[in-house]
């Protein structure tokens, strides 16, 4: 296994990025954080409810832009490399997360 996923007693639960993909993670995550605030605002104020479910919405996108992203990275780094290495438990694990994603 490479060092894009370390696994302790068979089950990944480390991930080492790069200063780059963290930055870019953290900055969607923030704006992301920044819109549930603007919802927050937007109740506490007493906004329409369109417009506020319009914002949830696009939070809900953002969200899901982001586990896409995130998934496409596992993909291409860990399990890529787990599968060259031999293994294959790693696309059992992959199935599960990936039908948890699709509820």
């Amino acid at each position: 296994m490479g060092d894009c996923c370390k696994s302790f007693h068979g089950i990944h639960d480390h991930k080492t990025r790069t200063d780059e993909e963290t930055r870019k993670l953290l900055n969607r995550l923030r704006r992301i954080e920044g819109q549930i605030h603007g919802i927050e605002k937007m109740v506490g104020s007493g906004a329409y409810c369109p417009d506020i479910l319009m914002q949830v919405s696009a939070a809900n996108c953002a969200l899901n832009s982001f586990s896409k992203e995130l998934l496409a990275a596992h993909i291409r780094g860990c399990v890529a490399d787990d599968i060259r290495a031999g293994n294959d438990e790693t696309i059992e694990e992959l199935v599960a997360v990936t039908q948890r994603l699709m509820k």
